[in-house]
C-alpha cells in the first residue's frame, strides 16, 4: 500500500492511520472479550491482544481501497 493523506497539510502515511483505526477498534473488541470472560480460556492474554491487533489492520489495510484510502 502507497499513498500517504493531507491532514491538515500535513502528509502522513496511510499505514499510520489505519494502525490508529485498527487501535481503536482492538480496544472495543479487548473489552467486549473481557466482559464476556474470554480471556479465561486463554494462556497469555497479551499475545492474543498482539495477534488481534493485527489481525484487524490486516482487514483493515485490505479493505482500505474499497473505503475511499488512497493506495
Amino acid at each position: 500500500m502507497r499513498g500517504e493523506l493531507s491532514i491538515f497539510g500535513v502528509f502522513v502515511p496511510t499505514l499510520l492511520v489505519l494502525a490508529i483505526i485498527a487501535a481503536i477498534l482492538t480496544a472495543v473488541v479487548v473489552r467486549l472479550a473481557n466482559d464476556f470472560g474470554f480471556y479465561r480460556f486463554v494462556a497469555y492474554r497479551a499475545l492474543v491482544d498482539v495477534c488481534l491487533f493485527i489481525l484487524v489492520l490486516g482487514l483493515l489495510a485490505m479493505t482500505a481501497p474499497l473505503i475511499g484510502f488512497p493506495q
